[in-house]
């Protein structure tokens, strides 16, 4: 199946090299941000992998009203736009209102769709008019083959740079399954497919106010995610993430990150083979 390649600063998306999108879960603070956007640009920059760096500057979906959102559009906006000019590195961030696809469209290299809002056609529409490249991620509902209407609203508003993620399905109450199926039933719509190692391993919900998860399974995920095909690994990575304020279960730290990133590196480059 042809894929198309995404072309993003120097490099491509879909190519014949690993593209790795990465940082922490929330916007925390400048500084957590910093340390981890410095920390995973040296990683990749060794690994010879293209990098992406991500964060959210709210977390709107979150268990609790209660729990930590981020530090809101304006402030977000700055931190990330800091981190952009600080580190030269491209950055992705989520969008939760067709209004806010504007102005985070002034910063961020990438808008990605929160896998609960990715049928929301009026987000759809207005993150692709911004001609911005955009980052659907399956919603934990749908089954890989429905995510070819997504693309047909994105595609309907004439942009075509689309990336497509995959994030685990729901599998009875508070767990997650992943089906490698859906990489290549993704790539066929002809874009390339990003597989979200952290996320899959979450258990939504599961600590009552706030979700659980287990890391322990994110390098297995990741590693068959690569010999399946995908084009892209996504991962949340934190220099403490069981003092992470969002998502801390399903992080990985930070000191733990190359050692992956080379084995999936090895598994991508083989499978092209």
């Amino acid at each position: 199946m042809e894929i198309k390649t995404i072309k993003l600063r120097d490099f491509e998306i879909g190519g014949d090299k690993l593209t790795i999108i990465a940082g922490p879960c929330a916007a925390e603070s400048q500084e957590i941000l910093d340390i981890t956007a410095k920390g995973l640009k040296e990683i990749t920059k060794r690994l010879d992998i293209n990098f992406i760096f991500k964060s959210s500057f709210d977390k709107a979906n979150r268990s609790s009203i209660y729990s930590y959102r981020g530090p809101g559009l304006e402030k977000g906006l700055e931190m990330l736009a800091s981190v952009k000019e600080k580190f030269d590195v491209p950055v992705i961030t989520d969008i939760h209102t067709p209004d806010q696809a504007l102005p985070v469209s002034r910063v961020a290299d990438i808008l990605q769709i929160p896998a609960f809002l990715c049928r929301q056609t009026d987000l759809l529409v207005a993150a692709a008019k911004t001609g911005k490249i955009i980052n659907i991620k399956k919603g934990q509902f749908l089954s890989p083959e429905q995510m070819g209407n997504l693309v047909k609203k994105v595609e309907e508003c004439n942009n075509f740079k689309i990336l497509l993620t995959d994030r685990g399905s729901s599998f009875g109450y508070n767990n997650l399954v992943v089906d490698f199926r859906a990489v290549p039933i993704m790539q066929s719509f002809g874009y390339p497919v990003v597989f979200d190692a952290t996320h899959s391993v979450q258990l939504p919900g599961a600590n009552g106010t706030s979700s659980g998860g287990d890391r322990r399974y994110v390098p297995v995920l990741a590693k068959a995610a690569m010999a399946s095909g995908a084009n892209a690994l996504f991962f949340e990575v934190h220099p403490d993430p069981d003092k992470a304020l969002s998502d801390g279960p399903n992080m990985i730290p930070l000191d733990k990150a190359e050692e992956l990133f080379k084995i999936c590196k090895e598994i991508f480059e083989l499978v092209r083979k």
